[in-house]
């Protein structure tokens, strides 16, 4: 797991650990704001509830009837305005009655049929709006009922309700550290009622910016500048106050929310980190462990695949190491078959004249030279097929004097033409276990290398010995020649070096050599000797053949 990995594993554990405080801190501030909207919108509802059956109660009233009659009688009006809590006008929308009509606003015989509320009473219906007090500003609801008398609008009743002190309580809690703030907004929009007086009159566009929707109908939102020094983002919670057709609302600042988030991020977060580098430890353990066993694998196959390919090439070499030497004895084979073949030819003719003069016997006699030179000329190129062939390995058991004898039979002209002295010195039970037609390879080789050593020596003597040696045969090779010079005993197994002239040699023989007694088990060596060179090499011994036990007596193929 790389470092990106483990960033974004923490960043993903940090996001989700805040995605969760954030929300279960909203659904606990929405749950705490509607509990406060509630109060709020009791609060409310109980102070409009006390005055608004006042209109029908004065509408009730005898004494309003007999005002009407008489509107200029001032013992009357002194009596109902002692008693009223409302003005009350007549059909013209002119203040008959009054319970304050000291003030200028509500004093008698002043004319408000364009005030709120009475166009519609005067009219016939009844009203209840925001009418906020013109002198102070302070919130109020009016109410007004028409008085129908026979039908027809006779005047009218109109009461106002100041919310003042419930929006001074509003006031006095917005002093506190990131409390609520409660407001009023009118079905336009419009803030009518708040516990930051610097909002009234505006529209609620104007106070806040919405961010984003939150569950249960709340939403997020940023201040405006004209929120003065209310800042940061706020959670509006509203219920509508259905008397009114007014919204009311509560701004909760969502700071404690942010700030529980951030706490809940960093605590994830290193939960996550700590989790995370408990997983890189175990994953780079593991890819460690993957990675030798990997390699340990690859390895493997790479070594299969090298023993395959100098297998291949071994036999490769070998297959020309065999077909060079065979060039290089190809003038005395040729030499071989080419005696027989002019006996034969004479032969034959004089087979011919003696049957045509009556002789059969005599005939039957060159036809059984004849026989016998065919045999020889069968011989030769059946060991010339066997050593050329390119076989697989074949282990058997064979009589190490009949391998002697067969590599003899191929290196007949050379050694007669060499005027080479042969020596076999090799018990005729003495048995080894390989492939007959590699180790033919090695002693052609060997042999032939020799005849080439001991060019221009007068004395020129071969010696092929063995001799048991445990469970293995040691077989060994020895010239009259000069010698091994000092120093090149080792480079002598090297490919393509050559102590030969240029041109007679490819100096692979030796290295082939090698590799075919190493797959027997066993080691070609050059060995020091007082005079000459010796070769040596070992072999498995196989056991004295028994009674019945197969071992191969030639190494030709049937």
């Amino acid at each position: 797991m790389s470092a990106v990995a483990l960033l974004a594993v923490v960043s993903l554990a940090a996001a989700l650990a805040y995605a969760l405080s954030e929300r279960r801190a909203f659904e606990r501030l929405d749950d705490a704001a509607a509990h406060q909207l509630e109060l709020y919108a009791a609060v409310l509802d109980i102070e409009l509830a006390k005055q608004a059956d006042l209109p029908g109660l004065i509408d009730a009233d005898g004494e309003i009837d007999a005002l009407l009659e008489e509107p200029t009688d001032a013992v009357r009006r002194g009596a109902v305005n002692r008693r009223l809590l409302a003005s009350v006008t007549d059909a013209r929308g002119r203040i008959v009655a009054s319970s304050d009509w000291y003030r200028p606003e509500t004093r008698i015989d002043r004319l408000m049929p364009n005030e709120p509320c009475m166009g519609e009473a005067l009219a016939g219906q009844e009203a209840r709006r925001f009418a906020p007090d013109v002198a102070t500003g302070a919130p109020e609801v009016c109410y007004a009922r028409p008085l129908l008398r026979g039908g027809t609008t006779q005047g009218a009743v109109l009461v106002r309700v100041s919310l003042e002190p419930i929006e001074a309580t509003w006031v006095d809690a917005a002093f506190r550290a990131e409390s609520e703030k409660p407001l009023v907004v009118d079905a336009q929009g419009v803030v009518v009622m708040s516990s930051v007086p610097a909002w009234k009159r505006l529209s609620l566009p104007m106070l806040t910016l919405p961010e984003r929707a939150l569950p249960h109908g709340a939403e997020l939102v940023r201040m405006r500048p004209a929120a003065a020094d209310v800042h940061g983002p706020q959670v509006l919670h509203e219920r509508p106050i259905a008397s009114l057709g007014w919204r009311l609302l509560i701004l909760s600042s969502a700071s404690p929310v942010a700030r529980d988030a951030r706490a809940a991020a960093w605590g994830g977060a290193a939960i996550a980190g700590c989790l995370g580098l408990l997983a890189v430890v175990w994953w780079q353990r593991r890819r460690v462990v993957a990675q030798k066993l990997a390699a340990r694998e690859a390895l493997q196959r790479a070594n299969d695949e090298l023993e395959a390919k100098v297998r291949q090439r071994t036999d490769e070499l070998m297959q020309a190491g065999k077909l060079a030497l065979l060039g290089q004895l190809s003038a005395g084979i040729s030499h071989e078959l080419g005696q027989p073949l002019t006996a034969l030819r004479a032969l034959a003719e004089n087979g011919r004249v003696l049957l045509e003069r009556g002789r059969p016997q005599q005939a039957g006699e060159n036809f059984a030279t004849i026989t016998g030179l065919a045999e020889r000329m069968g011989r030769i190129t059946s060991q010339l097929k066997s050593f050329a062939r390119k076989a697989p390995a074949d282990e058997r058991c064979l009589p190490l004097q009949q391998a002697i004898a067969n590599v003899q039979q191929l290196l007949a002209a050379r050694l007669r033409d060499e005027h080479v002295m042969l020596r076999v010195d090799v018990p005729p039970t003495l048995q080894v276990r390989c492939d007959g037609y590699r180790l033919e390879q090695v002693l052609v080789n060997l042999m032939a290398n020799a005849i080439d050593a001991m060019a221009g020596c007068e004395r020129k003597e071969l010696t092929i010995s063995a001799s048991p040696e445990a469970a293995r045969v040691v077989v060994r090779v020895a010239d009259s020649g000069p010698g091994i010079a000092p120093g090149l005993g080792e480079r002598l197994f090297e490919p393509f070096f050559t102590t030969k002239p240029p041109g007679e040699g490819l100096g692979l023989g030796l290295v082939i050599s090698s590799h075919i007694v190493r797959d027997f088990g066993g080691v070609l060596r050059a060995v020091s000797a007082p005079a000459g060179a010796v070769f040596e090499f070992d072999v498995a011994q196989a056991p004295t053949p028994l009674q019945g036990e197969p071992c191969s007596t030639d190494t030709t193929s049937p």
